[in-house]
């Protein structure tokens, strides 16, 4: 009998061990290994729902100038994405769409799935030019391109909803999981729930940010510059032990590091 829960044993765990082996997948620019158990084309679907309404309710600006430049420079980080994605065998398919609320006391942006793209007027001064907003979106497209909003909400429905798939978690909890597709990707920022990204993957959506403002002809050691400011802007902080954010100088100095790597690609326009 021994044996034969041994054997059952084994073959359990060489199951699961293949779904998470199966569900893995490589950041790019890094190589780190992250789990993903959420297929893409759910979680695009899910998006576009989240998206729509969103864009709905949200009081969206007016501002010729702002939607404009948003979207000038939107749209050039997006074709460089795509271009480094077929660069690296992973095209993807995207629908990019690129909105700005109007909200100047929040300095946030954040990118969905697909390529839903929202920027508030609080960052724009922040940003300054196209330059310093290539840097946001560079930074919040890379945690689409590094798949940082699936790895946490997998982990999410791992722990939350005892790791039921996606279809699943919809149909049994569609609040719960809603609120944990939008805290997943920065929008829940908006109503004050927001899953907080890693210090790693914080640091990685710098490091690709850089790799795809080069790419795109932007200057990536405008990094530094804009970071600076975001540390100004934020004002008294806690150690950085105590937070999910990389401290202002510990950032800036990890992207120093990597400058090199991106200026390799980096042609001005």
């Amino acid at each position: 009998m021994r044996k034969r829960w041994n054997a059952i044993l084994r073959g359990v765990i060489g199951v699961v061990t293949a779904l998470a082996l199966s569900a893995c997948s490589t950041v790019p620019v890094t190589g780190r290994s992250s789990l993903n158990l959420i297929p893409d084309a759910e979680l695009t679907s899910l998006s576009l729902t989240s998206y729509k309404e969103f864009v709905a309710s949200a009081p969206l600006s007016k501002d010729a100038t702002a939607i404009a430049t948003v979207r000038r420079v939107g749209e050039r980080m997006a074709a460089a994405t795509e271009e480094y994605l077929r660069g690296i065998g992973r095209p993807a398919s995207f629908a990019w769409e690129f909105n700005v609320v109007d909200d100047a006391k929040t300095a946030n942006a954040w990118v969905m799935p697909g390529g839903k793209v929202v920027v508030y007027t609080g960052i724009m001064a922040i940003a300054q030019d196209d330059i310093g907003l290539a840097v946001v979106l560079g930074h919040e497209i890379a945690h689409i391109v590094a798949n940082h909003g699936n790895e946490r909400m997998s982990q999410a429905l791992l722990t939350q909803l005892g790791g039921a798939a996606l279809s699943v978690a919809l149909s049994s909890a569609p609040d719960t999981t809603r609120n944990l597709f939008a805290a997943s990707y920065g929008a829940g920022a908006q109503v004050g729930v927001l899953l907080p990204f890693s210090r790693l993957h914080e640091s990685e959506a710098d490091r690709i940010g850089l790799t795809l403002m080069a790419i795109a002809g932007y200057d990536p050691r405008a990094a530094v510059d804009f970071w600076g400011r975001m540390g100004q802007h934020g004002g008294s902080r806690p150690p950085q032990y105590l937070s999910t954010h990389p401290a202002p100088e510990n950032r800036i100095a990890n992207i120093q590091q990597h400058l090199p790597e991106a200026l390799a690609l980096y042609q001005p326009r």
